[in-house]
């Protein structure tokens, strides 16, 4: 029984590939929506990048397309406008990655949406704002984390620029995007109107970065510099142990005191320098100097033992392969096995989302191209002998 999953009876039309907008409708998915992933003869980009068994169904596709449905519709053909603007008539929610003027060339703006379907959310993802410098540029995380500013703070503290290794900006905007449409759908529900949702990559990730390290700079006229110096510090790092690295990071004063006593310094919660967090961070290279000294003739597993009794946040680096054993994650059943239909038994990490004390469920495998456009066409009122012409009209 999935009834409990707050979206239950959403409907989405997802017309997005790649990372940032398939991330965003899986989520909604995860809490129970009905998306519906319109691809092209080709389908999504990322079918194809990583690993795989199968033609189409790579480890990236596999993981963020789950708990979706899909139909493939050659938007250049007009038979297949057409059952868009059947499924858009039927739906909730209209969502796109497309550049402003591409989405409103393909006949899909959101004025035009708007009058076949007045309830409806339009929801666009765009790379940068409709109406400023960059608006019509392609974007994609790597070039969003350089222009936010995100690479440059690793400049602060190495000789270089760096991107975060990870798809960092299509994630977090994916959030953004998510938080923003379920506004839009609370709206409606409230008034029975539809709402446009516009969500920004440049200037999302941009506020993102700025959120502690506009520092002294959001005063007017500004009082400081700009960048978080704790932050920012060469010695914020997890610290070497005699067999491996953790982290640690005392951060009330009842924590910072207990960890000057574990490592017979009780002296210092005198100092001035440390005697409160603002002092503290005056001088935090220096303190972050002395954890780095204290930890690293004792094992990670003694001083987890001794940092855990004296209530001090701290971890072990895990490598992304020793995941899969952290105690934590093995208790709460982390990691989920299921069968695919074509790729046999694969894993994949929960949400971090429980609602009465159930997890998410995955109740709808990540499907192959087109593996739904039958259904789908069934669902709009198409009879067998037009669905038999749509389906060879939209073959490559």
């Amino acid at each position: 029984m999935t009834n409990y999953l707050p979206l239950s009876g959403l409907k989405v039309v997802d017309l997005t590939n790649i990372i940032m907008g398939p991330y965003t409708t899986q989520l909604l998915g995860d809490l129970g929506a009905d998306i519906i992933k319109v691809e092209d003869v080709n389908g999504d980009m990322t079918r194809n990048i990583g690993v795989q068994k199968s033609l189409n169904m790579s480890s990236m596709y596999l993981g963020v397309n789950r708990n979706k449905r899909s139909i493939v519709l050659d938007l250049k053909k007009n038979i297949s406008k057409k059952v868009l603007w059947k499924l858009i008539k039927k739906s909730d929610v209209f969502i796109h990655n497309m550049r402003p003027t591409k989405i409103c060339n393909l006949g899909f703006s959101p004025t035009k949406v708007k009058k076949q379907n007045n309830k409806m959310i339009f929801v666009g993802l765009y790379g940068y704002g409709k109406y400023g410098e960059y608006t019509e540029q392609p974007a994609f995380d790597d070039i969003i984390q350089g222009q936010s500013g995100l690479a440059s703070l690793y400049q602060l503290r190495k000789k270089s620029p760096s991107f975060v290794p990870s798809v960092v900006a299509d994630k977090t905007i994916g959030l953004l995007a998510s938080t923003a449409l379920l506004a839009a759908y609370i709206k409606s529900l409230k008034t029975g109107e539809g709402s446009c949702v516009e969500v920004s990559m440049f200037e999302g990730m941009v506020s993102y970065t700025l959120l502690e390290h506009q520092h002294g700079q959001i005063f007017s006229p500004s009082v400081g510099n700009i960048g978080y110096p704790r932050l920012l510090s060469k010695r914020r790092k997890p610290y070497k142990t005699k067999d491996g690295y953790i982290c640690i990071l005392p951060y009330t004063d009842k924590q910072w005191f207990k960890f000057f006593e574990i490592i017979n310094k009780k002296d210092l919660k005198n100092d001035r320098r440390f005697s409160n967090i603002k002092a503290r961070s005056k001088d935090i290279n220096l303190l972050y100097q002395l954890v780095e000294e204290s930890v690293k003739k004792k094992t990670s597993a003694q001083l987890c033992e001794v940092l855990k009794k004296n209530d001090i946040p701290h971890g072990v680096v895990n490598t992304l392969e020793a995941l899969k054993n952290d105690k934590h994650l093995k208790k709460v059943n982390f990691f989920r096995e299921t069968k695919h239909p074509s790729e046999g038994r694969i894993v994949l990490p929960d949400t971090g989302i429980k609602i009465n004390n159930k997890s998410l469920p995955i109740r709808k495998h990540q499907p192959s191209l087109g593996e739904n456009s039958k259904e789908i066409l069934e669902e709009i009122g198409y009879s067998n002998k037009e669905i038999s012409k749509i389906l060879d009209l939209n073959k490559k």
